[in-house]
């Protein structure tokens, strides 16, 4: 008997044939055809390969000679004339190109180098009397308000030896002077301070770059006194940031302080009157970046000018028949944004943002998209022509990963069908989904592209930040900024009382919103930095992700993950501030300070960095391992690590406690002067050791114990000495 049909399909063999692998002439044409498809994006990697030859620069472990830099720029010009002439291939163009380019960069940043250089304060000089102008009102610091000040004598400095710029923390209850002022204060001035620990960010490069060689505190009251006319230059600034700080003074008595400090500091960069406690809730809840002037303030203020203008012309008939509406509001955008850089202080996030946002109005004043990866990588290269250090800083990194993963994901984006008829119900419906689809798709996208540079140079993950992203986006786009920038414009007349007013409320609902998100469990999670190679390759990866078109765009996605899945390296067990004032030890996953009230954003940051959290009741975890007076700290029976320390410089103090210090204990630390042969057998840390070697980590070994010193990670750089 026959088998019945279905039983003879089942039995029949499988007759597809099975899929082949491409030969490698297949593998190669196809591999061509991915590179010919990327044609008009050569353009994008230009800035790339700037920073990069901005990036090793900063990275020399020394500093290059003068000349090198002249002799790198000839060597960048020299290919690019063969690339001109003789760059027959493709590759070989592309090739000559980019390394022209990442020359230029290195180039660029020894250049900036030269010409910000400028005297720095030298330490271990004691008190002195410094006469100075006030330039401007800084943001207050752990230690309480600080003022930026343009030295004109520092008692113990030949004018050749004073810093041109000095930041200066004032005493508790001291008043702030305004901007243009001439003071005399008693104080300390010393060199900007070196990393916080071993591999942490040099805040003394900032300062290098800013033109601040020195740093303080008074301690003072600051006395007014009669000076000279200061230079044009200086004269000018000064009267720009007394008119800011007038009117950031005029805000806050208008709408209080608890809406009016961050509505001054978002309009005028003064963050003096923002209370700690908000500050902490937006770090918190993801908010942070509300405070700092930089894109999203530049893209609101500009684009609200933009669609103002815009929208004035067309409903004037006649001049929109004889204007082109989108070129007008496009120059007033520009002035928008030029005014409110000048307005903010110009930091440098704001300048940046200001770049990029002038490059987007400029494409559209000769006919160009205005967004777009290729506006985008001018305004790139023209920031890091003028300041190749921003690669080095975390303000930059963020913002341009973020704005390039957002313009890809423009390009990406599909564009929905209109309905010609559809009511306007449907309509509306249809907006309100297409608007939240974009907002959760921008917010989700820029957030990865961020989370490296969070998780590495903050260390701080909120959980929440998305959230709270999505629901104050369209309370600071469509009332929070708009209503700050037309209050400020009429604050001056006396007429800003009510756009001040509905910015308060918006300010207050986000305030609400920040303080929400912070209080609830684990709204931040402290994630340990991963090794210092995985965030430029990180950056590298998001970069080809956006940059690249086609399916191997994919293939940065393992760089793009770097600082996410790499193992965190071990935790130290002590780390020691960099005069030895101060240290930590790691107890299980708490970090116990040893002077909770001296450097203590120094030991949060190292903490942090670790992975570690400051123990909540600091006095309490330290006493119950360690035996602590004013000025030492000793371990007691059973503590581990078995280190000892004495926090003043005072001899009669070391010599009465080191004895005993080097019998208890085996790690010493000695802020002041000692001798190695005083504590046989026992590591010891001197203040010579911190003088060559900064802040110092040690981790405990099976061969003893090893110290990484931060200064040996920062080389010899004219921001180092």
């Amino acid at each position: 008997m026959a088998a019945p049909a279905e039983a003879g399909a089942i039995a029949a063999p499988h007759n597809t044939r099975a899929r082949k692998l491409p030969s490698a002439a297949e593998a190669l044409a196809w591999l061509r055809r991915q590179a010919a498809a990327q044609a008009d994006r050569l353009s994008l990697w230009t800035p790339v390969a700037f920073g990069c030859g901005a990036a090793v620069y900063f990275a020399l472990p020394r500093e290059p000679l003068a000349l090198l830099a002249l002799a790198i720029l000839g060597l960048a010009g020299g290919l690019l004339l063969i690339r001109a002439r003789w760059g027959g291939s493709r590759v070989l163009a592309v090739a000559l190109t980019l390394a022209a380019f990442a020359l230029g960069g290195f180039a660029a940043g020894k250049l900036r180098t030269e010409q910000v250089r400028a005297p720095q304060a030298p330490g271990g000089q004691g008190m002195a009397t410094i006469e100075a102008f006030v330039v401007d009102v800084a943001s207050p610091g752990q230690g309480g308000p600080r003022l930026l000040l343009a030295p004109i004598r520092v008692g113990g400095l030949v004018p050749e030896a004073t810093p041109i710029r000095a930041r200066m923390t004032l005493q508790a209850g001291a008043s702030l002077p305004a901007p243009g002022t001439a003071i005399r204060v008693r104080g300390m001035l010393n060199p900007p301070p070196p990393p916080a620990s071993p591999g942490s960010y040099d805040f003394a490069r900032d300062a290098f770059f800013e033109g601040i060689g020195g740093v303080g505190f008074t301690l003072t009251q600051p006395r007014e006194i009669f000076a000279e006319p200061p230079p044009w230059r200086l004269a000018l600034e000064m009267r720009v940031n007394a008119a800011r700080w007038a009117l950031a003074r005029k805000i806050v008595d208008q709408m209080g302080v608890e809406s009016g400090g961050l509505a001054a500091a978002m309009v005028t960069g003064h963050e003096a009157f923002v209370p700690r406690e908000q500050v902490d809730a937006l770090r918190a809840a993801g908010l942070a970046h509300i405070i700092s002037i930089s894109g999203l303030h530049m893209a609101i203020v500009g684009g609200f000018a933009f669609a103002g203008v815009r929208l004035l012309i067309a409903a004037w008939p006649w001049l929109a028949l004889r204007l082109s509406s989108k070129k007008a509001a496009a120059l007033a955008g520009f002035a928008a944004v030029l005014g409110y850089l000048v307005l903010s202080g110009a930091p440098a996030p704001a300048e940046r943002a200001a770049i990029t946002a002038c490059a987007a109005f400029g494409a559209i004043l000769v006919d160009r998209r205005a967004i777009s990866l290729h506006t985008l990588a001018i305004a790139a290269l023209a920031i890091l022509a003028l300041q190749p250090e921003a690669v080095t800083e975390p303000g930059f990194q963020m913002s341009f990963a973020a704005t390039t993963a957002l313009v890809a994901l423009a390009e990406l984006w599909p564009r929905p069908v209109r309905e010609i008829n559809a009511p306007w119900p449907i309509r509306g419906v249809q907006a309100v989904g297409t608007w939240l689809g974009a907002s959760l798709a921008a917010s989700f996208v820029a957030g990865l592209a961020t989370g490296p540079f969070a998780m590495q140079h903050f260390n701080r993950v909120s959980t929440f930040g998305l959230a709270a992203n999505l629901l104050v986006a369209p309370i600071s786009s469509f009332l929070m900024m708009p209503a700050l920038a037309l209050g400020a414009v009429l604050a001056p007349l006396g007429l800003g009382e009510a756009p001040l007013g509905a910015a308060g409320v918006a300010i207050d609902a986000m305030n609400r919103i920040a303080a929400a998100a912070a209080s609830l469990p684990h709204a931040q999670i402290i994630v340990a930095s991963a090794p210092a190679w995985t965030l430029p390759a990180a950056f590298l990866g998001i970069l080809w992700l956006c940059l690249w078109k086609g399916p191997l765009r994919w293939a940065g996605l393992p760089l793009a993950l770097a600082v996410t899945l790499t193992p965190r390296p071990p935790a130290p067990d002590i780390w020691i501030a960099a005069d030895g004032s101060t240290l930590a030890v790691r107890e299980g996953k708490q970090a116990v300070l040893f002077r909770p009230d001296v450097k203590l954003f120094g030991a949060e940051l190292w903490a942090r960095r670790r992975g570690l959290e400051p123990a909540a009741d600091g006095q309490a975890a330290r006493d119950a391992l360690y035996d602590c007076d004013r000025w030492s700290c000793a371990p007691r029976v059973g503590s581990s690590p078995r280190v000892a320390a004495v926090f003043t410089r005072r001899a009669s103090t070391i010599e009465r406690k080191l004895p005993l210090f080097c019998q208890w204990a085996d790690v010493v630390v000695v802020r002041g002067a000692a001798s190695a042969t005083d504590c046989p057998g026992v590591l010891l840390l001197t203040e010579d050791d911190f003088a060559r070697g900064g802040s110092a980590e040690l981790y405990r070994t099976a061969q003893g114990w090893k110290i990484v010193w931060a200064q040996t990670l920062r080389g010899r750089r004219p921001w180092t000495n």
